[in-house]
C-alpha cells in the first residue's frame, strides 16, 4: 500500500480551524488505534502540534476516505470541514514529511522543535502498535535526512522562535519592559523561553501561572519571578501589562469576563496579549474589547518572517538536497520489493542443487566414474533450472507477450540478434 497524508497546517488553515482537530495526551494513542482499525489502513502516525495536525498512513484510497470520514465524526465536524484538509501521496508525501522534519514547512523556517515533536509521534505510534515496517523505515530515514540537512546547510542558523517573536512584538508595543509587568500562563518549553527572553530584556515584574504550581514556582524562581496557580489568575490579571498564554488546555483559560474585570481595575491602561496556544487559551471575544490588543500565533507570522530572510537561501539549498534524498529513499524501497523474490529464487535453486547432488552421489556409490557423475549433475541441474523459464517463454511466444520475452533477454543478459 502507498504512503498517504491527510491533514491541515498553518499554511492551509487558520488557528480557528486548526484548534478543532488538535490531539494531545492519551487522545493521540486512542486516535491511532481507531485509525489503524479502519478498512484499508495498515499503519498510522499522528503528528499534532499548534501549527499542524497531520495523519501519516500506509493506506489505499478507501483507507484515506475512511480516515477523512472518521476524523469528521470523531470531532463532530460538518462535511464542509473536509474541504480544509489536504491530501498527499507517494513522492509528494515523502517530500512533505522530509520538509516537516527539517523545519522547511514550519512557520519559523528551520526551527528545530518540530523534529522532536515528530520523534515523539514516532514513539507514540510504536507504543500504540500502529507503526509497521514501511512507516518505521520512512521515519528512521526522515530523521537521518533532517540531521543531514541541518549539518550541510545553514537552515538552523540565526534561530527565531515563537517566544522571541512574541517578546519582540511586545517590545515594539511598549518600547521597553523595565516599568512593566508580564503574566505568563503555562510552564512548558515555550513559556520557559518567554521567561528567558523577558528576563534578558529587563522585565519589571514576572508572574508565571500554571495548573501545577510547583512547576510554575521552579520556572519563575529561575528568572526572579513569582508563581501562582491558575485559580488565582483573575486576581493577577489587573497587574499584567503583558499577557502571554501557552497551555495545553482544551478550553480557554482567560474568558471575556475575566478581561473585562481586569480592564476596569486597570482604569483602561492597555493590555498587550499573545495567545500562542492551539486550542486557544484566550477566548476570541477578548480581542473585541477596547484597550486589549490580542494577537494569535498566526499574527506572529509577519514578525517571524522579518527575522528569517537569512535562512531563505539555505532553504533553497536544502530543497535541492531533499530531491536527492527522496530519489535515494525511493530506490531503497523499490529494491526491498524484490528481496522476497530473490530469496525465493535462491531457496528454489538450493533445493534443486541439493536434489541433483544427492542423485550424483548415488551414481558415484554405484561405481560410476566421476566424469560420468559430473556430466549427469550439470545436465540435470541445467534442465531443472531452465524448465520453468522455458515453459513460460514458450507460452509468451504463443501469446505474443513481447514484454515478458524482452524481460527474459534483459534478466539473463541474452544476445538473440539474428546477426550475432
Amino acid at each position: 500500500m502507498p504512503l498517504q497524508i491527510l491533514g491541515l497546517n498553518h499554511n492551509t488553515a487558520p488557528v480557528e480551524i486548526r484548534e478543532q482537530v488538535v490531539f494531545s495526551g492519551d487522545d493521540i494513542a486512542r486516535a491511532l488505534v481507531r485509525m489503524a482499525a479502519l478498512p484499508g489502513v495498515d499503519e498510522a502516525v499522528l503528528l499534532s502540534t499548534c501549527n499542524r495536525t497531520e495523519f501519516y498512513v500506509i493506506a489505499d484510497d478507501e483507507g484515506r476516505s475512511q480516515l477523512r470520514t472518521w476524523l469528521l465524526d470523531d470531532r463532530n465536524l460538518d462535511a464542509s470541514f473536509g474541504e480544509t484538509l489536504f491530501t498527499l501521496d507517494d513522492a509528494a508525501a515523502i517530500r512533505h514529511i522530509f520538509r516537516v522534519a527539517c523545519g522547511l514547512d514550519s512557520m519559523i523556517l528551520g526551527e528545530p522543535q518540530i523534529l522532536g515533536q515528530l520523534k515523539d509521534a514516532f514513539r507514540i505510534a510504536q507504543e500504540a502498535g500502529t507503526l509497521g515496517h514501511q512507516l518505521g523505515r520512512l521515519m528512521q530515514h526522515t530523521f537521518a535526512v533532517a540531521k543531514k540537512i541541518r549539518t550541510d546547510t545553514e537552515i538552523g542558523a540565526s534561530p527565531v522562535s515563537v517566544a522571541s517573536a512574541a517578546v519582540s512584538l511586545a517590545n515594539q508595543f511598549f518600547a521597553g519592559f523595565k516599568k512593566h509587568t508580564a503574566l505568563l500562563v503555562g510552564a512548558g518549553t515555550t513559556v520557559e523561553l518567554l521567561a528567558k527572553h523577558l528576563s534578558s530584556r529587563g522585565i519589571g515584574r514576572l508572574f508565571v501561572a500554571n495548573r501545577n504550581v510547583e512547576r510554575a514556582r521552579e520556572l519563575a524562581g529561575h528568572y526572579g519571578g513569582f508563581a501562582l496557580p491558575l485559580t488565582e489568575i483573575e486576581g493577577t490579571l489587573p497587574e499584567a501589562d503583558i499577557l502571554i498564554c501557552s497551555t495545553a488546555s482544551p478550553d480557554p483559560v482567560i474568558r471575556v469576563h475575566h478581561m473585562e474585570a481586569a480592564i476596569k481595575a486597570r482604569k483602561r491602561k492597555p493590555i498587550f496579549a499573545v495567545d500562542i496556544a492551539v486550542p486557544r487559551d484566550i477566548e476570541p471575544g477578548v480581542g473585541d474589547l477596547e484597550d486589549v490588543f490580542l494577537y494569535t500565533i498566526d499574527d506572529l507570522n509577519k514578525v517571524i518572517q522579518q527575522g528569517q530572510g537569512s535562512r531563505e537561501a539555505a532553504a533553497i539549498e536544502a530543497d535541492k538536497l531533499l530531491d536527492e534524498e527522496i530519489h535515494r529513499y525511493q530506490n531503497i524501497e523499490r529494491s526491498k520489493q524484490v528481496v522476497p523474490v530473490i530469496a525465493a529464487l535462491r531457496e528454489q535453486s538450493q533445493t534443486i542443487r541439493d536434489a541433483v547432488n544427492a542423485m550424483a552421489l548415488k551414481r558415484l556409490a554405484r561405481g560410476e566414474s566421476p566424469h560420468d557423475a559430473i556430466e549427469y549433475a550439470t545436465a540435470a541441474l541445467m534442465k531443472k533450472m531452465l524448465h520453468a523459464p522455458s515453459v513460460s517463454l514458450r507460452r509468451a511466444g504463443e501469446e505474443a507477450n513481447e514484454d515478458l520475452i524482452e524481460a527474459a533477454r534483459r534478466l539473463f543478459d541474452l544476445n538473440t540478434d539474428d546477426e550475432a
